[in-house]
């Protein structure tokens, strides 16, 4: 329902001025001119049509007008004050919901949760695992983990870690029949390839991989594709092949012994992991603490 308001600004220097009784005072507190206190006024009794102040010599006292708008302006900032009080308490005890991408979430996040949750018993965590990235303005997210360039408009956005595209593989596969000496050796092998829509041609592939190790003769194109890492990962740990992936969602893997790295050579994406949420909302008891949980995880 359409509803004729005069401006907040207007309603504020009037409850002002009618507390204090003194334009003066109510200045000092909103920080603004006694001139701007009672242009507001007089722009509010136009609004209304009638006085709200008897003005004298040294002082001003309300009219009945004035009174009855009084009662009501203090009743609708004492509703809309327990609204916002309302929604900041959902926003601070509800649960925490985090974006961040199904292979991170799997592969690094998900494994780690656990402790997040012994040392904040009180936050209860939703993980929306998705490829695409959420809009903070519109989607019901709190916090995000997003790997990129790190320029992310009208978001608050703090560096977690770098990373590097490394080739892993089972132990099966470096001692097996065709044994992973050198990258000349990867032509006896299947490559896996992740294969994410949203990376451009800059991403390192099998292709500048096998150029940075000087190999010229091993089809950089064969063997199946996957949109997720994690799925690219698995079939590697079953021995089906040799994965290029992140090194952060490999570590766990290759820390228990179900990956190996096969060679040394490691490239940049360009790219790194960062924690992004709404600058408004940055502050928050639940989102600061698992800001801190996540770069405390980093340094272990």
């Amino acid at each position: 329902m359409s509803r004729r308001l005069p401006p907040l600004n207007a309603l504020r220097a009037f409850e002002a001025a009618a507390r204090h009784l003194s334009f003066a005072k109510a200045a000092a507190e909103l920080h603004v001119t006694p001139a701007a206190i009672s242009h507001q006024i007089k722009a509010l009794e136009a609004h209304l049509g009638l006085p709200l102040f008897r003005r004298l010599n040294r002082a001003v006292l309300l009219t009945d007008a004035g009174q009855r708008c009084l009662s009501g302006v203090r009743e609708g900032f004492d509703r809309l004050a327990e609204a916002m009080e309302r929604v900041r308490a959902e926003g601070a005890s509800g649960p925490l919901t985090v974006t961040v991408s199904p292979s991170f979430a799997g592969k690094w996040l998900v494994p780690r949760l656990d402790r997040f949750r012994q040392a904040h018993p009180d936050i209860d965590v939703r993980i929306d695992a998705s490829s695409e990235c959420a809009d903070f303005t519109r989607d019901d997210v709190d916090i995000g983990i997003r790997f990129g360039t790190g320029r992310y408009p009208g978001l608050r956005v703090d560096h977690l870690m770098d990373d590097r595209v490394v080739p892993a593989c089972s132990p099966r596969l470096v001692d097996g029949p065709h044994p992973l000496r050198t990258p000349d050796d990867l032509r006896w092998h299947t490559l896996l390839h992740v294969d994410h829509a949203t990376r451009d041609e800059t991403w390192p592939d099998w292709r500048m991989w096998l150029l940075a190790a000087g190999v010229r003769d091993v089809d950089s194109n064969r063997g199946p594709k996957f949109s997720q890492a994690s799925m690219a990962i698995q079939t590697a740990i079953e021995g089906h092949g040799v994965v290029l992936a992140e090194q952060i969602l490999l570590a766990d893997d290759l820390a228990a012994g179900r990956l190996v790295k096969p060679f040394d050579l490691s490239l940049s994406p360009g790219f790194a992991h960062y924690v992004v949420c709404l600058e408004t909302a940055a502050d928050r008891p639940k989102i600061a603490a698992f800001r801190d949980w996540l770069f405390a995880e980093v340094e272990r």
